[in-house]
C-alpha cells in the first residue's frame, strides 16, 4: 500500500489499528493511543459510537445507494434540511465526497456563475499558507501551503494575500491585520471585476500549521468583497461542527456570511466520507435555463450516499442527546487552563487556541528533534501528528479532563526528552 503524506523510504512501518472506542485507538498488541488529532480531524463524538453505527446498519438494510441524478432519497432530504437549519444564511446544498471536492465544486460554481451571466472572471484570490485540498482547483488556491511544488506549472494563477496569524500575547496583530486589509483593498481596486471569488479558512488555517486569526479580520474581508462584488468561499472543512466552539466558525462573524460554505470531515462523526457545498439562491438561480448549457455538470458516483447521510443525521442527533456543546465548552476551558503552563515552557512558543483546538510551536527545534518527538509521543501512547514545528491538539469531544491532563503531561515530557 502507498500511504498518504508518507515518504516510504524513511518512514517507519505503519501501526496496525484493530479497534477503537471513545477517544482511544488500539493496535494489534492491545496498546492504547489517545487520538488527539481525531484521526485527521474527522472524529467528533468518539470512535465506534454505537448510535451512529446503528443508524448506518439500519440504513444499509433499506437503501445502501442510488444515483443522485434523477433520484433522491429521505436521508439526503433530511440532512439538507438539517444543514440549512444549522446555517440558515444558505438555501441550497450540493453533495460531494470529501473536503477537496467540496472546495472544487465551490470554485467551479463561482466561476460558472459569472460565465452564465456573460462575464469572464478568471481570477481567484486566497491567503498565504492556505490549504484547501489536493484536487487541481483546490491545489491552485492552496499553492503557498508547501504541499504542491511539483505541480506549480499545471496550476492556474491565483493571487495570495498576507494572512495575519496571531497567538497569545501577540503585540503585532493589529499591524498585521491592517497590512493584510490594505493588500486586499489594493487588489480589489484593480481586479474586482476580473475576480470570481475569494476563498479562506475562517479563523484557522489547518494544514499549514493551525495558524489562527481573529474573527473581526475575517468579517472585514467578507464585507470588503461583498462591497466590491466578489463572491466569497468559506472553507470550513475542518472548523465545522463545533471545532471552534460554535457549530460553524462563521457564526462568530456577527451575521456576515460568505456566499459559499464548504463542510466535510466531522459531518458524519468520522464514520463515512461526505461533504457539502452550501450556497444561496441567487447563485443557484444563475444556473437555471431552458438549455443544458448553463447547468452545473459536476457530480460523483457516490453523491449523497444514503449511508453517509444517515451517519451525518445520527451525528447531529448525538449533539442533542449527549449535550455535545457542553463537552466542547469544557474542552475549551481545559485548553485555557493549560495555556499559561505552555507559555511558561522555554521550549514552546506561539501558543494559541480556539474552541477545542490548541496549538503551539516547538522553539528552536530542528527536523531531527521533531522526528524524535514524533516517535516519543507514539511510544507514550498519543496519536499526534505535528505540522512541521507545530504541535496541536484537536481531540474528539468525548475526551475527558483526566485524559487531556495526562496527555499534556506526556507531551511536555516528550518535548524535554527530544532536545
Amino acid at each position: 500500500m502507498w500511504h498518504p503524506f508518507t515518504q516510504h523510504y524513511t518512514a517507519d512501518d505503519p501501526i496496525v489499528i484493530t479497534h477503537a472506542r471513545g477517544a482511544s485507538l488500539f493496535d494489534e498488541n492491545a496498546k492504547e493511543y489517545l487520538d488527539l488529532v481525531s484521526s485527521w480531524w474527522v472524529n467528533i463524538h468518539g470512535h465506534a459510537h454505537p448510535y451512529i453505527a446503528q443508524a448506518i446498519a439500519k440504513q444499509a438494510n433499506q437503501l445502501e445507494h442510488v444515483m443522485f441524478a434523477g433520484f433522491t432519497h429521505e436521508p439526503a432530504i433530511k440532512l439538507a434540511e438539517a444543514l440549512l437549519a444549522i446555517a440558515p444564511a444558505y438555501d441550497k446544498v450540493f453533495f460531494t465526497d470529501n473536503g477537496s471536492t467540496a472546495i472544487e465544486v465551490a470554485l467551479k460554481i463561482a466561476y460558472q456563475y459569472w460565465h452564465n451571466q456573460g462575464q469572464n472572471r478568471p481570477r481567484f484570490v486566497a491567503f498565504e499558507g492556505a490549504y484547501h485540498g489536493d484536487t487541481f482547483g483546490a491545489m491552485a488556491v492552496g499553492k503557498t501551503s508547501g504541499y504542491y511544488d511539483p505541480f506549480f506549472d499545471l496550476l492556474q494563477e491565483v493571487t495570495f494575500l498576507p494572512f495575519p496569524a496571531t497567538w497569545l500575547e501577540d503585540t503585532t496583530v493589529e499591524e498585521k491585520e491592517a497590512a493584510a486589509l490594505i493588500a486586499l483593498d489594493l487588489y480589489l481596486e484593480e481586479h474586482a471585476n476580473e475576480t470570481a471569488a475569494l476563498i479562506l479558512e475562517p479563523m484557522i488555517q489547518g494544514a499549514s500549521g493551525m495558524a489562527m486569526c481573529r474573527p473581526s479580520f475575517v468579517e472585514a474581508v467578507f464585507k470588503r468583497c461583498k462591497t466590491a462584488g466578489v463572491l466569497t468561499i468559506a472553507d470550513e472543512i475542518m472548523t465545522g461542527f463545533g471545532r471552534t466552539g460554535k457549530m460553524i466558525a462563521c457564526d462568530y462573524l456577527n451575521g456576515v456570511y460568505p456566499d459559499f460554505l464548504c463542510l466535510s470531515k466531522g459531518i458524519t462523526g468520522g464514520f463515512l466520507p461526505l461533504a457539502v457545498t452550501l450556497c444561496r439562491d441567487r447563485i443557484y438561480n444563475a444556473f437555471l435555463d431552458e438549455t443544458y448549457a448553463k447547468a452545473l455538470t459536476h457530480g460523483h458516483s457516490y453523491t449523497a450516499n444514503p449511508l453517509a447521510c444517515a451517519a451525518a443525521l445520527a451525528s447531529l442527533d448525538v449533539f442533542e442527546q449527549e449535550q455535545t456543546h457542553q463537552k466542547i465548552a469544557a474542552l475549551c476551558q481545559m485548553h485555557q487552563e493549560w495555556a499559561p503552563r505552555l507559555l511558561a515552557n522555554p521550549d514552546i512558543e506561539r501558543v494559541r487556541h480556539q474552541g477545542t483546538i490548541l496549538a503551539f510551536n516547538l522553539k528552536n527545534f530542528n527536523p531531527g528533534q521533531t522526528k524524535k518527538f514524533k516517535s516519543l509521543v507514539i511510544e507514550a501512547g498519543l496519536n499526534i501528528r505535528p505540522l512541521g514545528a507545530t504541535v496541536y491538539i484537536l481531540p474528539p469531544y468525548c475526551l475527558t479532563a483526566e485524559q487531556l491532563h495526562s496527555a499534556y503531561v506526556r507531551i511536555i515530557d516528550c518535548i524535554s526528552q527530544s532536545k
